[in-house]
């Protein structure tokens, strides 16, 4: 019987293939969902009101791309968000709708159009989303007619963007800068959460729920601040309580390795937190008495000095504006990061080699709906642009996940095509489905697909009245359109299947000797080490995501993902042992001889250099004498064990 068991788990289908496949937990978000169901259901209603529904569709058309793309959280991130996408749509669609019918000239253009959505889809979020925008509003005009003249089809899908832009901005008046507090608010919580499991094997779990939260902190109130001319009070107060977080976490590390030595913290440290997280939140400045356990170890010092500096900042009425130190990331002005990206862009590399792969795909996708005489239509080449998206996933998972979700939502809507007649029922039908899109795209992505697949199918039948027929078509054109993406997008291109995590991580490693060696020079500037500290703990978050996404791929990338994955945990605790030591040292005790600081370095710097020669894992013994009372004996014992992690010979 056992047996039995233990085959059958042998011949399921891999971890890699069925991942996508379990829904996330995610709590439903009720206000999205309203907007969707009014943004997308209330143009088709006015369309038939007004006896044009084509022209109603389109507008529903444009709000879907809006509902899809407004992820943000602050209110002008989002209209940023929303905003600029659609200018890029707009171009798009014009474009397509100048070249529906010519052939050869449809294929060039789309072509080009998929280079360039490609290209500046590597700049970042919202240059993601534009190119995304870009590239399928051209589609979508190169396939289906457009009504006259060129200029109606680009106002009425922007006008769409502004409905969703209306509903979203509702809230504004009682929100405003709500979201920015909430995220500050929360970021103390998940601090909390991270010094009660001090000591515990969960601590590493929640740093990089700290990481994660603090990251999403500093994006939303950096990006307002560089929007806002001059530095508002309000905003300074905020980047204040944020940064006031920084000795916390750095004393952290030495908090955890006292625990696992002399057992938990004191449960009032975390207490403390969480009352400074509703302080936050609230807005309250009334300074509470804090009451600590006596403290004698560096460890205990320097969390008992950072919590009382976090008390005395966050409980700060009126911070001076111009007195809080944002160095920790505070970006340039949006016309130099502009130029900055549109330059690191056309100098990349991988910039150039996502955009021709994302050309050759949409280039065959054309051909074929354009100069094959077969029933085709442009699914094909959306399909083709939904499943490239890089900063999505694994191409090879989202074709396999985009097939699934998009069987799924041809049945929801084949039956809707099949039994509820077209006209005044197409609203109600489409305010339930749109109402999905958005509880459904928390869940993962072939969710999201099958939400997405029958509002798709219920505009373009408004738009050309096909119907039912439209249901068999769009299957075929799905499963070609994946097909085209893995074969033109995936395996023709050596990078996709030969994972450069290895890269990556070598580069963590770099970074992680750079910092030992700056965190016990004596002369080391306090501002520099915390730049670089902030900038390793994100580039290790990013390494993160990188594996995350690897290990999602078949063999060979997700076997090697998966034996260099605890090669990355280890790179992750170098650091944290080499901030508590420095934290340890702050606070009373002993420097470490600089020899032994320059042998843990070297031994890092020879780590990073083995792992861009090699594709294969190779035990190392690393001999790293020193005082084994000393501060840095945590921060050998983990260099070593990273040199000693093995994997299997991958080729």
């Amino acid at each position: 019987m056992e047996r039995g068991r233990g085959r059958r788990g042998r011949t399921g289908p891999p971890a890699w293939l069925t991942a996508g496949l379990r829904p996330t937990p995610a709590p439903v978000p009720r206000a999205a969902v309203a907007r969707a169901a009014l943004a997308l259901s209330a143009p088709l209603a006015v369309g038939l009101a007004a006896d044009r529904p084509a022209e109603g569709a389109l507008v529903s058309m444009g709000a879907l791309s809006s509902v899809i793309g407004d992820t943000a959280d602050a209110y002008r991130m989002r209209v940023f968000n929303i905003a600029v996408p659609q200018l890029f749509g707009a171009l798009g669609v014009t474009l397509g709708t100048l070249v529906f019918g010519h052939g050869w000239l449809a294929v060039a253009t789309l072509t080009l159009v998929a280079l360039v959505s490609g290209m500046i889809s590597s700049i970042g979020a919202v240059a993601s989303a534009s190119g995304l925008l870009l590239l399928l509003n051209a589609v979508v005009g190169a396939g289906l007619p457009m009504p006259d003249p060129w200029w109606k089809a680009p106002v009425l899908l922007g006008l769409g963007g502004l409905v969703v832009l209306a509903l979203t901005l509702l809230g504004w008046p009682l929100r405003r800068a709500a979201p920015e507090r909430a995220a500050v608010a929360a970021t103390y919580r998940t601090v909390a959460e991270l010094y009660e499991a001090a000591g515990t094997d969960a601590y590493q779990e929640k740093r990089h729920a700290v990481t994660a939260s603090l990251n999403q902190a500093y994006d939303l109130i950096l990006a307002r601040r560089a929007r806002q001319h001059g530095r508002t009070s309000s905003l300074a107060r905020l980047l204040a309580q944020l940064n006031v977080l920084v000795p916390l976490l750095e004393a952290a590390p030495a908090a955890d390795l006292r625990a696992r030595r002399l057992g938990p913290l004191p449960p009032e440290v975390a207490a403390t937190v969480r009352d400074l997280a509703d302080a936050v939140e609230t807005g309250r400045t009334e300074r509470p008495d804090l009451t600590l356990p006596p403290s004698s170890r560096p460890a205990e010092k320097a969390v008992e000095h950072a919590l009382r500096h976090a008390v005395t900042v966050v409980h700060e009425a009126e911070p001076d504006p111009y007195g809080v130190d944002d160095r920790l990331g505070r970006p340039a002005a949006l016309t130099v990061r502009a130029r900055r990206a549109v330059r690191t862009m056309l100098l990349s590399a991988p910039a150039w080699r996502y955009g021709l792969r994302l050309a050759l795909c949409i280039g065959l996708a054309q051909a074929l709906v354009s100069l094959v005489p077969v029933p085709r239509s442009y699914w094909v080449a959306l399909t083709v642009t939904f499943v490239m998206k890089p900063d999505f996933g694994s191409v090879f998972s989202r074709a396999v996940l985009r097939a699934v979700g998009t069987c799924l939502g041809l049945v929801a809507a084949a039956l809707v095509l099949a039994e509820v007649p077209r006209g005044w029922w197409d609203v109600p039908v489409m305010a339930v489905l749109a109402a999905l899109i958005p509880a459904f795209s928390a869940k993962g992505y072939a969710f999201q697909t099958a939400a997405i697949t029958p509002v798709i199918l219920l505009l373009s039948d408004t738009l050309n009245q096909e119907g039912f027929d439209l249901v068999l078509p769009r299957l075929y054109d799905s499963l070609i359109g994946c097909a085209i993406a893995l074969v033109a997008g995936y395996l023709l291109w050596p990078e996709s299947w030969h994972s450069r995590i290895g890269d990556r991580l070598a580069d963590a490693v770099a970074d992680s000797a750079a910092y030992v060696d700056r965190a016990f020079r004596p002369d080391a500037d306090g501002g520099g080490r915390l730049r670089a500290r902030r900038k390793l703990y994100r580039d290790l978050s990013a390494v993160r995501s990188e594996f995350q996404r690897a290990l999602t791929e078949p063999p060979p990338t997700g076997t090697r993902a998966s034996a260099w994955w605890p090669l990355a945990i280890a790179v992750e605790r170098i650091v944290d042992a080499t901030t508590a030591a420095r934290i340890r040292v702050a606070h009373g005790a002993p420097p470490p001889d600089p020899a032994e600081v320059a042998a843990v370095a070297r031994e890092l710097r020879e780590l990073a250099d083995a792992l861009r020669a090699t594709e294969t894992l190779v035990a190392v013994r690393a001999d790293l004498p020193g005082d084994d009372d000393g501060v840095l004996a945590p921060l050998r014992q983990e260099v070593r064990a990273a040199r000693a992690i093995a994997g299997p010979e991958l080729r």
